[in-house]
């Protein structure tokens, strides 16, 4: 397999800096660039942009600058995402993001990872792992998704964490490492207060 096979399985896999695609990472910054110099209500361009980075951009896919990708091609969402400002996304491995996806402030989001012996690591040499966040999932503020994990359908990730382990459907989980703290439950529904129009 070539590296461009290698990046888009499902697989985990370790490398060296040396083969990875750099004339694909410059085009991913320069759409970064161009997509965080748009106006607030350039949104067509802004949706023109993403169709492009992305190797799957749902057309309800928001996302607020800045906003840094290393590929854009591994990043995929399916529905509704809402991500908000500065948020990073390293995808030496496919990132799937479900419907209904919010994604808070300063999150990041990395696939990559560097060898643990330093010898290796000042040669060049690291690992990679895909990111499967399910539907009807929100991340809270400046938490970082580790490679290899699952985050499952309807979850809620507290702020601030580090989750570095899957994490089951239907739970609120916070930490650093990030726990499942409860499940969530039908008394977690919110009543909105009725404005008058």
């Amino acid at each position: 397999m070539d590296i461009l096979e290698i990046m888009k399985s499902n697989k985990g896999y370790c490398s060296s800096n040396w083969d990875m695609p750099s004339h694909l990472q410059e085009k991913a910054k320069k759409l970064c660039w161009q997509y965080n110099q748009t106006a607030p209500d350039e949104k067509e361009k802004r949706s023109s942009i993403l169709k492009e980075l992305f190797g799957t951009c749902h057309p309800l896919t928001f996302i607020e600058p800045s906003f840094r990708c290393d590929y854009g091609f591994n990043i995929h969402t399916s529905g509704l995402t809402v991500i908000n400002y500065n948020c990073v996304i390293l995808d030496t491995s496919p990132v799937y993001i479900g419907k209904n996806a919010f994604i808070a402030p300063g999150v990041c989001i990395a696939c990559a990872g560097h060898s643990i012996d330093a010898e290796q690591r000042g040669e060049g040499i690291g690992t990679s792992k895909p990111v499967t966040i399910k539907d009807d999932v929100w991340i809270g503020a400046n938490c970082t998704i580790c490679g290899g994990v699952t985050i499952g359908e309807g979850t809620v990730i507290g702020a601030g964490s580090v989750v570095n382990r899957d994490i089951p459907d239907g739970v609120v989980a916070a930490g650093n490492p990030c726990r499942v703290i409860r499940k969530i439950t039908e008394h977690d529904k919110l009543t909105p207060v009725k404005v008058e129009k």
